[in-house]
C-alpha cells in the first residue's frame, strides 16, 4: 500500500464535509428568502448547522429510509424536517416540489456555491502537504470531486480519483454517456453516496473534466476499510467515507507522490460499526 494521508472531514461540527458547502451557499442567499434542500443525511445535518449559525430558517428533506444517526443529529436544530420515500431520489423530487413555491432549494451538488465550499479543502491540503498528491474521494452527486477537480486543475502536481460503490455508480454512467443517464441503485452502506443524479447536473461536466479517474469499490472492499480505519487508525468512518480509503488498500489506485484519502464524514450507525469492527478477517496494513 502506498504512503497514505488522511483528511479527516469527520471532525467537522457536523461529522461531515457537507457543512462547508451548506455554510458557502447560504451565506449566498438573501436573509428573507426560505431555504430548503433534499439529503441522503450529511447535506442537510450541515444545512441545518449553517441555518443555525446565520440564523436562517430552513427545511431539510430526506427519506424515510435515512441514517436514523443522521436524522437524529437533524433533530437537535430547529429546522423543519420532512421524511419522504424510501431513497434519496423521492426526497429530491419533494424539495423541488416546495421550492417551486418560493424558498431556495440548496443542492447537495448541483449548485456552485456548494461545490466551491468543498473546494476548500483543496486549499487546506495545499497549505498542509507538499506536492505531488494523489487526492481520492468518495463520489455521489459529484460536489466534492467537482470541487476538488476545480482546484486541481490550477495544481499540474495534483490529480484526483474519484471512488464510488459499485452499487450506485451513477457519476460513472452520466460520464461515460456525456449526460445523465437513470442508473439501479442497489443497496450500499456507502449511503452517503447512493442515488441518482439530477438531471442537468453541472457536476458531470465538471467531474468528466477535471477528475482524473473514477473508479468503484465493492461492499466488502468498503467493510474492510471502515474496519482497517477504526482498528488501525482509530478513525471512524462511514461508508462512503471510507470507500476511497478501500480502493487504495484495493490496489485500485494508481498514485503520484503521496496519497490523500478524504475521509469524508463519520456518521454511522454504532450497531453497524460494531458489527463490522468484530467481523472476523481484520485487514493488515
Amino acid at each position: 500500500m502506498p504512503e497514505l494521508a488522511l483528511k479527516l472531514e469527520g471532525l467537522q461540527p457536523t461529522g461531515s464535509f457537507k457543512v462547508r458547502g451548506a455554510l458557502a451557499a447560504l451565506s449566498t442567499v438573501d436573509a428573507d428568502v426560505p431555504v430548503v434542500t433534499a439529503s441522503a443525511g450529511n447535506h442537510a445535518l450541515g444545512v441545518a448547522f449553517a441555518a443555525h449559525v446565520l440564523g436562517r430558517r430552513a427545511t431539510v428533506v430526506t427519506s424515510a429510509t435515512a441514517s436514523p444517526v443522521k436524522v437524529a443529529a437533524i433533530r437537535r436544530f430547529d429546522v423543519d424536517l420532512v421524511q419522504v420515500g424510501t431513497r434519496y431520489d423521492d426526497a429530491e423530487r419533494h424539495a423541488l416540489e416546495l421550492a417551486a413555491r418560493g424558498a431556495h432549494f440548496v443542492s447537495p451538488y448541483n449548485d456552485p456555491d456548494v461545490i466551491a465550499g468543498q473546494a476548500t479543502i483543496g486549499v487546506e491540503l495545499a497549505e498542509q502537504l507538499p506536492g505531488p498528491l494523489t487526492v481520492v474521494c468518495g463520489v455521489g452527486g459529484g460536489g466534492l470531486s467537482a470541487g476538488l477537480g476545480l482546484w486541481a486543475s490550477t495544481r499540474p502536481d495534483v490529480r484526483v480519483v474519484g471512488v464510488e460503490p459499485a452499487a450506485s455508480a451513477a457519476m460513472a454512467a452520466a460520464v461515460a454517456a456525456g449526460h445523465q443517464v437513470p442508473i439501479e441503485v442497489g443497496a450500499t452502506l456507502a449511503d452517503g453516496a447512493a442515488g441518482n443524479i439530477e438531471p442537468g447536473s453541472v457536476t458531470i461536466d465538471l467531474v468528466s473534466r477535471y477528475v482524473d479517474e473514477l473508479l468503484t469499490v465493492t461492499e466488502d472492499e468498503i467493510r474492510d476499510a471502515i474496519r482497517f480505519l477504526a482498528t488501525r487508525c482509530g478513525v471512524i468512518a462511514e461508508g462512503a467515507a471510507a470507500a476511497p480509503v478501500a480502493a487504495v488498500l484495493a490496489g485500485r489506485v494508481a498514485t503520484r507522490g503521496r496519497a490523500v484519502a478524504v475521509v469524508s464524514g463519520r456518521n454511522i450507525a454504532p450497531a453497524v460499526l460494531a458489527e463490522i469492527v468484530t467481523a472476523a478477517g481484520t485487514r493488515s496494513a
